[in-house]
């Protein structure tokens, strides 16, 4: 029986190994999740939606379009953090205590200290992911610029931006990847688990995806699906898949952790 109480910053829980299909069991878990308090969650990804249509607006007004696609990239590096109040609310349902959106957006004060470390580590990643995308930019298209009202013809017709997206989506890969890897169950177990520390949680999170690959590729795959049909839809579609993936996320780890 593993002692979870410990402090030691070095503890690291048990991992379980699971099968190929779990992933479309915490979905359908999240989902369930979302239906109980549905006016919680979708208040909850509706003020990201808002967010991301201003930065947006915003990127634009400056005619920075360049910086839209890795602003777009940047909220699922952060999905992990911004799922924060939705894992209390899956914690909470499976407790049987009341959920809010009050109490959901208050979630960080349950353990300030470990989710503003390992958030801190996730923005650094996301700006060093912004900083690469604009030298990216400036190494394809240098002082000439990029024609925004041939945006279609550039995209798919133009060698230079062929290249300077397939270029721009691997780099963008590794980031994720290493995100991934340090995040999927250590945000969920560092609300569950109050006395948690940062160490043992991204540790822990690093040999849940090491032990279980191809079943967490599967679940970060789904991740990127549900997270890229949110954003197409001028970010209007995280008001349900950043929900469902917070919620499901929650039961991941649950089923991953001992």
């Amino acid at each position: 029986m593993i002692d979870t109480r410990t402090t030691s910053p070095f503890h690291i829980p048990a991992v379980r190994q699971i099968g190929f299909d779990q992933p479309w069991n915490w979905l359908a878990a999240g989902w369930r999740d979302l239906l109980r308090s549905p006016s919680v969650s979708l208040a909850y990804g509706a003020l990201y939606a808002i967010a991301g249509c201003l930065l947006t607006y915003g990127m634009v007004a400056l005619g920075a379009w360049y910086v839209i696609l890795p602003l777009a990239a940047s909220f699922m590096l952060l999905g992990p953090l911004l799922g924060v109040g939705l894992y209390e609310a899956s914690r909470r349902h499976a407790a049987g205590e009341p959920v809010s959106l009050r109490v959901a957006l208050n979630a960080w004060r349950r353990n300030r200290q470990p989710i503003f470390m390992l958030g801190v580590i996730l923005m650094l990643a996301v700006l060093l992911w912004i900083y690469i995308a604009m030298f990216l930019f400036a190494i394809f298209y240098g002082s000439g610029g990029f024609n925004v009202d041939a945006f279609f013809a550039e995209t798919f017709f133009s060698f230079t931006t062929i290249w300077f997206l397939i270029v721009g989506i691997a780099s963008g890969a590794v980031f994720a990847t290493f995100v991934f890897a340090i995040s999927a169950v250590a945000f969920p177990m560092i609300i569950d688990r109050p006395d948690m520390s940062t160490t043992a949680a991204v540790l822990t999170s690093l040999n849940a995806v090491r032990r279980n690959w191809w079943p967490m590729m599967l679940w970060a795959g789904l991740i990127v699906a549900f997270s890229v049909a949110g954003l197409v839809v001028v970010y209007v579609g995280l008001i349900v898949t950043l929900p469902l993936i917070g919620h499901a996320s929650f039961h991941a780890y649950r089923d991953l952790v001992d």
